[in-house]
């Protein structure tokens, strides 16, 4: 599947981590993340933690797949949070005002923890990482 897109599970805590691997992007990758989302929620699985750490690139479409993500969960009575984002994918997420809609975690447990109100969370702030940021190029 070359340039495609995988999607490994594990638990922690109770909370279903989705480890992604490749690039979402338009086609086979897309439908691979939301057929893998429907199958979890078919188990009974609505609360996800989504780790982007090991995708490398997202187009429009990807972000979309995305999107329906978070909405087919929320509407399950469920919800995705996202983590491992580099910062290409960070400013995506700014520039398409999608900042406001997920929820963001620098590490998997601080997600987990934010699906137990009563555990103390480290929230990320996105805004403060980009400016941060700013100016510097990727390697």
């Amino acid at each position: 599947m070359g340039a495609g897109l995988t999607v490994q599970s594990h638990d922690s805590d109770g909370i279903l981590i989705l480890e992604l691997s490749g690039r979402l992007v338009a086609g086979g990758p897309a439908n691979v993340l939301r057929e893998a989302i429907d199958e979890q929620i078919r188990r009974g699985r609505k609360q996800m933690v989504m780790n982007l750490a090991q995708v490398d690139f997202i187009d429009s479409t990807g972000l979309g797949a995305l999107v329906i993500c978070f909405t087919t969960l929320r509407r399950a009575g469920g919800a995705l949070k996202l983590i491992g984002l580099n910062r290409r994918n960070i400013e995506l997420l700014v520039l398409t005002k999608l900042s406001t809609v997920f929820e963001v975690f620098q590490d998997q447990q601080d997600a987990v923890n934010s699906f137990y109100p009563e555990r103390e969370i480290r929230r990320f702030d996105i805004l403060e990482f980009v400016q941060e940021n700013k100016g510097q190029t990727e390697p």
